[in-house]
């Protein structure tokens, strides 16, 4: 039996990849399955009473080492500011290549806490900041001063003791150029030393409550219990900073999405499942609920979302028990037909990253396959002719050229970048000044244009005769030859109509990050929280890889 690969024109619509989440192929995941041979080590914890100094985490093996430096400062509490404003921060990050020496140290003391100010070297890999959840910090240390565990409520209301607000690589501030390391095999997966140092800090805020308490009761305190510690993430406030990254990104967008429907591809096709797999998956969708009921959000769009998924879940929990035979013929493939007809978008792709746990031998080699050495795709092919160009528009973008850009609700947003920060904004162009500035992210409006260009000329034009007059619309040239041999490099929807909600385009890429829980806190930016319910360093080496469905049990 062959299954085809899901059609790009309705899994790249914004609605359906804004209803993604975490799988096998995250990032987080595949990054604990890389490290967990590793050895790990808390090299140095040097705080004072209240919890301000310097700390220092390591992973080792053979001669590479990975070190996480911590440095902890006292703000005042009107200082403290999830926004890119801000300009302090309970405590900044870097990672560093290899074991610092004191003087590495010392030298990042100044620079690490500056964060975007600062100045970083070729031997920082990455670099983040992070702010306490005050109330929930401050309750878990006086719980545990008093020699009490904490109130469980409230750790699974929010998730975190600490949530970062940037997380920076690849060259940024003085950091390593990614040239330098991206050989490295243990790192051939995106945003892994990125994982690493967001897992290292999760460990830091268990070791400094515990710090803080011991030092304010030594005789009573106790430490936070570790089933409690497992239990609790990182938290991230991400804004639209992160939308661009997927628009501009277009063949790592491709791999990251081929990998997970290649995934689903060959698991419809098995034709007999293992019992132990049966089992594997019907106990992780069953676990899986204790996720849904536990995922808090103030926001009605969410909130909606939360209810059909359960109820679609539940439903399909039903039929599994009551109607469906798995020894039938390729169950997989009768199991998601099902999906489609009868559940909503949120509950098909949940389930479907679910179908991944019990087969570890598709997903792990698709994980080396989702970066992506994007310049190689950045030349223009400007042999080819206008026929070729147009022939890619009409089968690669056929719902774009429907799309009737005159009316103002399709043509009502635009992005620009903010003079402040230089972070991405979205703004109606009908209301607000600064449409000149608007950036290149309106990739469908200028599909629809290219193709209204090519309409009148001669199919044997060269690309190179049409770019001369043309060179406008140069990105969309680029990104329709790229789309020829990338089918999921494009999303299919309109990212600048009235309608669109753009969190849909950051849970996209945070559900690949392995995020849970999203917490809208508008239409534009929300709260999410990593590493939830994962194993803590000590116990990486035999942990179980299906903790992410077992958090709080």
């Amino acid at each position: 039996m062959n299954v085809e690969l899901r059609d790009p024109n309705i899994i790249m619509k914004l609605s359906r990849l804004g209803s993604f989440h975490q799988s096998r192929l995250s990032f987080l995941r595949s990054f604990l399955n890389e490290f967990k041979d590793w050895d790990y080590k808390k090299d140095l914890f040097d705080l004072d009473k209240d919890g301000f100094g310097i700390a220092v985490y390591s992973f080792k093996k053979r001669d590479r080492v990975y070190s996480l430096i911590c440095y902890a400062n006292k703000i005042n509490d009107y200082e403290r500011s999830d926004r890119v404003i801000a300009t302090k921060w309970d405590a900044a990050f870097t990672l560093h290549d290899g074991v610092p020496l004191k003087e590495d140290i010392e030298r990042l003391r100044n620079e690490v806490p500056k964060q975007e100010v600062g100045r970083l070297s070729y031997k920082e890999l990455t670099l983040s900041r992070a702010n306490k959840s005050v109330r929930v910090f401050d309750h878990v240390v006086e719980s545990l001063s008093n020699g009490t565990q904490p109130n469980l409520d409230l750790l699974k209301k929010v998730g975190y003791l600490y949530r970062t607000t940037a997380v920076y690589g690849s060259g940024k501030f003085g950091l390593a150029d990614r040239f330098r390391i991206k050989n490295r095999e243990e790192i051939n997966g995106p945003f892994r030393l990125e994982m690493m140092l967001v897992y290292l800090v999760r460990q830091f805020t268990f070791d400094q409550v515990n710090h803080v308490a011991k030092k304010r009761n030594p005789k009573l305190a106790v430490n936070l219990d570790s089933k409690i510690c497992r239990n609790l993430g990182i938290g991230n406030s991400t804004g639209l900073g992160m939308a661009p990254f997927i628009v501009n990104h277009p063949t790592l967008l491709n791999n990251w999405i081929l990998s997970r429907e290649v995934a689903l591809k060959k698991i419809r096709e098995i034709k007999i499942v293992k019992t132990k797999d049966i089992s594997l998956f019907k106990e992780c969708v069953k676990n899986s609920i204790k996720n849904i009921t536990s995922w808090n959000t103030e926001s009605e769009y969410q909130l909606k979302k939360i209810k059909l998924l359960l109820q679609d879940v539940r439903k399909f929990t039903l039929f599994l028990e009551n109607e469906f035979n798995f020894k039938k013929d390729y169950p997989f493939n009768e199991i998601y037909l099902w999906l489609e007809k009868e559940t909503c978008e949120e509950c098909i792709e949940y389930i479907v990253s679910i179908m991944m746990e019990p087969f570890g031998e598709i997903v792990q080699p698709l994980v080396g396959q989702m970066s992506s050495e994007e310049e190689k795709y950045f030349n223009i092919p400007t042999e080819r002719n206008v026929k070729d160009l147009k022939k890619i528009l009409e089968n690669k973008y056929s719902n774009i050229l429907k799309i009737d850009f005159n009316k103002e609700n399709n043509n009502q947003k635009f992005w620009f970048i903010s003079k402040n920060k230089e972070e991405p904004r979205l703004a109606n162009r009908f209301k607000e000044n600064g449409g000149d500035l608007e950036q290149p992210l309106a990739i469908a409006r200028d599909i629809k244009k290219l193709y209204e260009r090519l309409l009148s000329l001669k199919k044997n034009l060269k690309i190179n005769q049409f770019l001369i007059d043309n060179s406008d619309l140069r990105h969309v040239v680029r990104r329709a030859f790229i789309i020829e041999n990338f089918p999921y490099s494009e999303i299919q929807d309109n990212t600048i109509g009235e309608n669109i909600v753009p969190i849909d385009m950051l849970r996209l890429k945070l559900s690949f990050f392995g995020a849970l829980k999203f917490d809208p806190r508008s239409d534009k930016w929300l709260r999410i929280c990593m590493f939830q319910g994962a194993p803590l360093p000590n116990e990486l080496k035999n942990y179980d890889e299906q903790w992410v469905y077992k958090t709080f049990s």
